[in-house]
């Protein structure tokens, strides 16, 4: 996502093996490594093994500019598929030399950033959910406060299309949906639902 010329590289270089973790999911960044040579596989660890394989980036790269920019932590792991060359670069490092950017850029490559989060949420969420999981995420995520100072979710979409960006069958969307309102999750039918409780959801959805 971001040019490896947009910050100064400098430093000392590490050479690692293949099989080197390089990222690990859901942990605090302190640094933000830039690839300089070598291949980098990217995915979910499961038992010590890259079970899950979202994609592979070549060198050079920067290893999860996504969650430097927004402070974030990586939403994947990151195993070297090949012997790689490496530099680390302090996360305050990284972040100061976003912010002498002009106001306009920052505010571009923070929409980028969003964007590719949660494209990646959903690709990550695809491969390491089940159905009602993935349900619960993405009705927490386009929740909205509501008058009675709740949280509900308007289906502007055809549930087919919401089903589609979910990775199941509409059949199966219906499905969830009937069982988060047996379990007195959600409450409502037609283009709203009520977020009945909304921890038993996030709960469900593993956030």
């Amino acid at each position: 996502m971001l040019p490896s010329k947009s910050f100064d590289v400098s430093g000392e270089v590490q050479s690692l093996p293949a099989g080197a973790s390089l990222l690990q999911r859901q942990s605090p960044m302190q640094e933000v490594i830039h690839v300089d040579a070598g291949r980098v596989a990217l995915g979910v660890m499961e038992d010590g093994v890259l079970a899950h394989q979202l994609g592979v980036v070549q060198g050079p790269f920067w290893l999860e500019a996504t969650a430097a920019v927004l402070g974030l932590p990586s939403l994947v792991d990151g195993v070297a598929e090949t012997a790689v060359k490496i530099r680390r670069v302090p996360l305050q490092q990284f972040q100061a030399g976003i912010d002498a950017m002009p106001k306009s850029v920052r505010t571009v490559l923070h929409d980028v950033a969003q964007a590719h989060r949660q494209q990646t949420e959903i690709a990550v969420s695809r491969l390491v959910k089940d159905a009602e999981a993935r349900c619960a995420e993405w009705l927490l995520r386009h929740a909205e406060p509501t008058a009675e100072a709740g949280l509900a979710v308007m289906l502007r979409q055809r549930k087919r299309q919401i089903a589609q960006q979910l990775g199941i069958a509409p059949e199966t969307l219906s499905r969830v949906l009937r069982h988060l309102r047996e379990r007195s999750l959600i409450s409502g039918s037609g283009r709203v639902l009520n977020l009945v409780d909304p921890g038993g959801l996030r709960s469900l959805a593993g956030v």
